[in-house]
């Protein structure tokens, strides 16, 4: 498991960005488990994520930060990556971030896959 955590603070909201292979919805479940191992995971407000499998199909939830999942997926497809999935943390700081909050999904999104790049 990859993870850069504190990619992004706004406004009392901090964000974090995990990720690794997988392969299919058992995959994801079983990452995310792992992820929410660590209690500061399983507490956080939202970990939203999304995978593309080896065959085309999409998969991904947003866990109530609406439309996340689909920018996490526009992204993996744009990477090409497949049978891995990118989890993006959110801890609410207790301020509307509108917008925002997809632009801060796509930069965790973009220093991850930096990040696997390197």
């Amino acid at each position: 498991m990859r993870q850069l955590t504190g990619v992004i603070s706004d406004r009392g909201s901090k964000y974090a960005v995990s990720g690794g292979p997988v392969q299919g919805r058992a995959g994801v479940d079983d990452f995310l488990k792992t992820l929410k191992r660590d209690k500061k995971f399983a507490r956080a407000t939202h970990n939203s994520w999304a995978m593309l499998g080896g065959d085309g199909v999409p998969l991904k939830g947003d866990d109530g930060e609406g439309g996340a999942g689909m920018v996490i997926l526009r992204m993996l497809e744009r990477a090409d990556l497949t049978d891995h999935v990118i989890v993006v943390t959110r801890w609410y700081g207790g301020k509307h971030l509108g917008g925002d909050r997809f632009r801060h999904v796509q930069d965790c999104v973009t220093a991850y896959l930096a990040d696997l790049a390197s």
